[in-house]
């Protein structure tokens, strides 16, 4: 399988209140493959959503490679590294997000209007993947209207809406009940297979991570990998 996303050395430093470094990432590799799907677990406060923000380009790191689809993001300016993420990445957060006065439909087809789509062409994407997550009843609904899986289900499609090369998630089912979230996790099982896309989910929950094909854990700024319920394979 071809390499979608790659992460190298990759370093990360804050600067701690009393004026010392504070190291959150300290030389980590992750290598995803085309319709690969991950889970990243750890202990909270361990690193990952600084991870995901990195792998992400919503921030950059002290030091260290990352390249999505072999273009590194270093080697971008501002404007194209902003285009990259909003062409080829796509985002799933703990909440959704939804803008609470247009429908489902209109939210999905947001990032296609913004990107330049014609607006019958990015309302007819849209229905698609609605339809794809099971909405297709709901998508003239506003966010208020629609249940906590399904206000998620949307954001699921919103993100899917522009083909991206890597889908990242943050903790997405944590706000859900237990009936919600597996419908969620289901769903996420079969993104990276049909939509050969690159999936990383940074999750604590078990039955999300046991359903990756990989399940890896961040500790001490590094990652390894873990058994699907995320505890460290010499645990067991």
């Amino acid at each position: 399988m071809t390499t979608v996303l790659e992460a190298r050395d990759l370093r990360k430093s804050y600067r701690g209140g009393d004026g010392g470094t504070i190291e959150v990432l300290r030389g980590l590799d992750l290598a995803v493959a085309t319709g690969e799907f991950v889970a990243v677990t750890g202990e909270s406060g361990s690193g990952k959503s600084t991870l995901l923000h990195l792998l992400g380009a919503l921030d950059r790191p002290t030091s260290g490679l990352i390249a999505l689809d072999g273009i590194p993001y270093d080697t971008l300016d501002p404007a194209a590294l902003a285009e990259l993420r909003n062409r080829r990445i796509g985002f799933v957060f703990q909440f959704h997000h939804l803008l609470r006065d247009f429908s489902a439909q209109e939210n999905v087809a947001m990032p296609l209007l913004i990107g330049g789509m014609a607006p019958a062409e990015a309302q007819d994407r849209a229905r698609t993947l609605l339809e794809l997550v099971g909405l297709a009843p709901r998508m003239s609904h506003l966010p208020a209207q629609l249940s906590g899986g399904e206000q998620q289900r949307a954001a699921v499609a919103r993100a899917l809406v522009t083909e991206p090369a890597l889908l990242l998630a943050d903790e997405p089912s944590g706000n859900l009940d237990e009936r919600n979230a597996e419908q969620l996790h289901a769903l996420f099982a079969g993104l990276a297979r049909n939509f050969r896309t690159a999936v990383v989910v940074v999750t604590h929950n078990r039955s999300l991570a046991a359903r990756a094909d990989r399940v890896l854990r961040l500790s001490e700024g590094v990652l390894a990998a873990a058994t699907p319920a995320g505890f460290p394979e010499s645990a067991e």
